[in-house]
């Protein structure tokens, strides 16, 4: 049973945004205090990632916990209300996740994905494996060019 009114989970469901969390933000942010340039939510990049990386094919998602399945199997027991519409949302979200890996993958992209709470607890972990992608993707694209 849920703890909340359903007019109060109505409200806090209103709340959660689809792009543009505190954690894409502050994600991105240090990324551009850091000077690296990088496009949000770009459309005419399949999944729309929430940073992309144009010139070195790098797409960035930043994925909530809940919205996208994190330890699924284990988890999924804990829903108690409305369970059979949750547990078919989840479940075709990690489905689209993996849709998206695939085709993004085919078409030369390289993936970078976050769990919302390790860019919370471990920003600078998330932002040097950025970092480490970017730097060795620019080392190789100024050997190809000799």
């Amino acid at each position: 049973m849920d703890v909340h009114t359903p007019e109060q989970r109505s409200t806090n469901m209103r709340a959660i945004k689809a792009t543009g969390t505190k954690d894409e933000v502050r994600l991105a942010k240090a990324l551009w205090s850091l000077g690296y340039r990088y496009r949000k939510n770009n459309k005419k990049v399949f999944g729309k990632p929430d940073l992309t990386f144009q010139k070195y094919k790098l797409a960035v998602f930043v994925d909530s916990e809940f919205f996208h399945g994190k330890n699924w199997e284990t988890e999924k027991h804990r829903i108690k209300s409305n369970t059979e519409f949750w547990h078919k949302k989840i479940e075709r979200n990690i489905q689209r996740d993996e849709e998206v890996n695939t085709f993004l993958l085919e078409s030369g992209w390289n993936i970078l994905r976050f769990w919302s709470k390790d860019v919370k607890k471990n920003l600078d972990d998330c932002i040097e494996k950025i970092l480490y992608y970017l730097d060795n993707h620019k080392n190789i694209k100024n050997r190809s060019s000799f």
